[in-house]
């Protein structure tokens, strides 16, 4: 039995730092369990440093409970992982409003090009097109919505005459 544990401490002793690298699909409780047992703690020396009872510790490498963020911090520290991703593990939620919007692919230009449904709706003529083409090389339009603001100001501007 002690060369078993002796075993799986040296199999710990081996491993990377886990925060060294950001792993996909890695869960908080996963991280914690990974990370106390690299440092070859239990949980109630985790949970003596982080100021809480070894069964919460528990709960959270199991994922059942959420963490508050000052218990977030107090992990970070008694782990010595980085609090801010510790954080967003945490909070899955916030991770996902704070991670960047996939861009479409393709221009808008070449977007509101394609998009014929469009073209049916507003009546859009192959000579709106062509000027919207022209419009779209004097530099970067957003969204094809503004294609249908620009659109409407020229045949504004042309029905007044």
């Amino acid at each position: 039995m002690a060369q078993a544990r002796e075993r799986k401490r040296q199999v710990a002793r081996r491993r990377e730092p886990l925060a060294a690298r950001p792993r996909q699909g890695i869960t908080l409780g996963t991280l914690l369990r990974r990370r106390r047992r690299q440092l070859e703690m239990t949980q109630a020396e985790v949970a003596a440093k982080v100021g809480c009872r070894p069964n919460y510790i528990g709960y959270l490498e199991a994922d059942t409970r959420r963490p508050s963020p000052s218990v977030v911090l107090k992990l970070a520290r008694a782990l010595d992982l980085d609090g801010k991703e510790l954080f967003l593990l945490s909070n899955p939620v916030v991770r996902d409003l704070l991670a960047p919007r996939e861009e479409p692919r393709g221009s808008t230009w070449e977007r509101f090009r394609a998009n014929k449904r469009l073209h049916t709706r507003y009546g859009i003529t192959r000579a709106e097109l062509a000027a919207l083409k022209a419009i779209s090389s004097l530099g970067s339009v957003r969204t094809q919505r503004d294609y249908l603001f620009i659109l409407q100001a020229i045949r504004q501007a042309l029905a007044d005459d």
